[in-house]
């Protein structure tokens, strides 16, 4: 793949992460504020002291809200789509369009799943402001520990694919991967600093939102690129002007 191919799919990934944030954007407004209004609510009514907000949180819940999402949304589409250039003609004979969403829907498991069934996202007034920094170190700890364990698990299934074949060699790869991500979630400290009287239906909202948010986000993206991805390495034929016939051979 030369360079002017990996630039034309980097642009494209990054129009794609881009729409695929606006499509974010709304289910991130529609399904997560209203949650994350109800926890501010909270939070104030059980607060003995009141904080001046620095920013309003209509801003926050609006322009702040889209800068976070879209950005987010361009940055990974660019880096997935350079993912795809290696990807592409080395996880198996898949088109450009499923290779596109297979990236896409392991990007979403090794960025955010796994990270998330250990340390899932809490609303407003849940957890110790002095443990920030723990909490979001332990994070990304997870999060990259969960892509270089997805990349090990590919390298592994290419090794095995022509003792084992192709269905066994994945079987095996899944297994290893999920066995080491088991025995991450059992050595890495848990974090549990819900209040006991938080509501228990909005914390699951929340974190459902959430979820939302990157489902709609990942697969938003994989759809798109992989559509504008076929359409740069499998350019249609032009058509013949209308009303000119081509000559039959003879």
């Amino acid at each position: 793949m030369n360079s002017t191919t990996v630039r034309n799919l980097l642009v494209r990934g990054m129009l794609a992460g881009l729409a695929a944030g606006l499509l974010a954007l709304v289910v991130a407004y529609l399904l997560g504020e209203p949650n994350v209004d109800k926890a501010i609510s909270f939070e104030d009514a059980h607060a003995h002291e009141h904080e001046m907000e620095v920013v309003s949180r209509s801003l926050q819940s609006t322009a702040g809200l889209a800068t976070g999402v879209l950005v987010y949304g361009v940055a990974f589409g660019g880096i997935a789509a350079l993912a795809y250039c290696f990807a592409l003609g080395r996880v198996g004979r898949f088109s450009p369009r499923a290779t596109a969403l297979l990236l896409s829907g392991c990007a979403l498991l090794a960025v955010y799943v796994v990270p998330f069934l250990k340390y899932p996202a809490n609303p407003p007034s849940v957890g110790d402001p002095d443990t920030i920094g723990k909490r979001t170190t332990l994070y990304f700890l997870m999060m990259v520990l969960s892509v270089l364990l997805a990349v090990a698990a590919t390298i592994l299934g290419k090794r095995l694919q022509p003792g084992l074949g192709t269905w066994w060699a994945t079987m095996a790869a899944v297994a290893a991967f999920a066995v080491v991500v088991g025995l991450a979630y059992q050595f890495l400290p848990a974090i549990n600093e819900v209040p006991r009287d938080f509501p228990a239906t909005l914390l699951w909202r929340f974190r459902i939102s959430a979820l939302a948010v990157q489902l709609v986000l990942w697969g938003g993206f994989g759809l798109l690129f992989g559509e504008l991805a076929d359409r740069q390495l499998n350019p249609r034929p032009a058509k013949a002007p209308a009303g000119r016939t081509v000559p039959a051979a003879h």
